[in-house]
């Protein structure tokens, strides 16, 4: 690199470290998604969920109208089902992404078939569980009190 300018073999390399890095990172983003997802967000939505579903019975057996806190269990149980096979799948493509030896294809696959496909899906469906699950349930803070921290 007498000139600056790197030979054919140097800019693969480079290119090669740099794909590379791009896959660690889309892998560590997966799995910390599904961590939180499975073992944070779900658990806490289902026992949410089970609140609800006691005070809908109690209403129930006042006389009172129970059709709302029942639609509210019925969208919380969407979201669950919207997050858990959306995670399973992203978790199954990942699996099968590994087993790429082309380190591009691997990473156009990780762009491709894990962040544009189940990144935003997943989310979106966080994102709304976030806004049904009473404050003092959620396990993290929500967008909204990020806006007032200091």
């Amino acid at each position: 690199m007498k000139h600056g300018v790197k030979s054919h073999k140097e800019v693969e390399a480079s290119n090669e470290i740099k794909l590379e890095s791009y896959i660690k990172r889309v892998q560590i983003e997966a799995r910390v998604i599904g961590d939180l997802a499975m073992n944070h967000i779900i658990p806490t939505a289902i026992a949410y969920q089970n609140k609800l579903i006691t005070n809908a019975n109690g209403l129930k057996g006042l006389g009172v109208d129970n059709a709302v806190v029942i639609a509210t269990i019925k969208e919380i149980s969407k979201h669950i089902e919207t997050i858990t096979t959306n995670v399973r799948q992203m978790v199954d493509e990942r699996k099968r992404l590994n087993k790429v030896q082309d380190t591009h294809k691997r990473a156009f696959g990780y762009c491709d078939d894990v962040k544009e496909k189940f990144f935003d899906k997943i989310r979106d469906a966080v994102d709304k569980l976030e806004l049904l699950v009473d404050d003092e349930d959620w396990p993290l803070v929500k967008y909204r009190e990020l806006l007032f921290l200091r």
